[in-house]
């Protein structure tokens, strides 16, 4: 077995993750920048400005990650009514973009990366270097796609929403351990606290023992995520938007700029309030301690077996 210390343990880019490390923290722009350069740099810069390691994006290739059937289906939009394949043209970036973002995300200090839903859009994102790959919820059981990201060489986070333990373990072995991240995570938009099941990051860091075990979440509040980093979460995912009003199916999930920086400086705040998990009388203590305690101490302070 393993040391302790150097289970989970993987590099992505220029940060070690393992338990004990700093939480790596993802904000999620997904397509909450609704087709608009502007506001993805927006958004590139308040996550940094928040404290964010990384910030995610998603990539398609419409033609085929819309059914058959939807890709003629109208609807109404901010550009007014059109199909919904056009949509989604409208909402995807492209070479330039991206050339763009990661130029912005270089100059803002954070790294970046996308989850892909379609092998062209693999090979597309694996042209950039982002420091992982990331499987949606949706894409767990599609092993071919997952093996088009493990063939990148990059590290692979598989987020485990609207899956059974066995449909992960399946997932697990079609790609192999090494390398790999598991995110816990409830795809329900935004999903309610009962359903969060935060005990899951407990259950798969026993499923995986090698394996960073995080969370993505997609509650309204900053709280259980907060929880999840109490429970083990090495790397959390949030999505993030300017404004929970503007249009778009994730928004309301989602966590503006001021609750992301809430949401660092809690994670933060957890990390130092965990400590050591070996008990010892602190110096500030000592005051109380003089006070109050009513048996007199003959020496320093001392743990007894029976106080343990």
């Amino acid at each position: 077995f393993l040391p302790a210390l150097f289970r989970r343990q993987i590099a992505l880019g220029d940060r070690v993750l393992a338990d004990g490390t700093p939480v790596y923290t993802i904000g999620e722009i997904g397509i909450n920048h609704n087709g608009s350069l502007d506001i993805a740099k927006q958004l590139i810069e308040g996550a940094a400005a928040a404290g964010c390691d990384c910030v995610k994006f998603q990539k398609r290739t419409p033609e085929l990650c819309v059914p058959k059937d939807q890709q003629r289906v109208e609807r109404e939009t901010p550009w007014g009514r059109m199909t919904y394949l056009d949509y989604r043209r409208k909402v995807e970036f492209g070479a330039m973009e991206y050339a763009e973002i990661d130029r912005h995300c270089r100059t803002n200090g954070i790294a970046w990366t996308a989850s892909c839903w379609d092998t062209p859009s693999v090979e597309f994102i694996a042209g950039f270097d982002v420091p992982f790959f990331k499987a949606a919820s949706a894409s767990l059981t599609d092993h071919g796609l997952l093996r088009a990201m493990r063939k990148t060489g990059r590290p692979l986070m598989l987020s485990t929403g609207m899956s059974t333990a066995e449909e992960i373990r399946t997932a697990v072995r079609a790609v192999g351990t090494r390398r790999l991240l598991i995110a816990h995570s409830t795809s329900a938009y935004p999903c309610p606290p009962h359903e969060l099941n935060l005990r899951m990051i407990t259950t798969l860091r026993k499923l995986f023992p090698y394996a960073p075990v995080g969370y993505s979440g997609h509650e309204a509040d900053v709280t259980a995520t907060c929880a999840a980093v109490a429970l083990g979460a090495i790397f959390v995912e949030r999505h993030i938007t300017l404004s929970r009003t503007m249009w778009g199916s994730d928004q309301a999930a989602s966590l503006d700029l001021a609750d992301l920086t809430r949401l660092v400086e809690g994670i933060r705040l957890v990390e130092r309030a965990l400590g050591t998990g070996r008990k010892r009388v602190y110096e500030s203590e000592l005051g109380a301690l003089k006070r109050l305690r009513r048996i007199t101490r003959t020496g320093p302070p001392q743990l007894t077996a029976a106080a343990s």
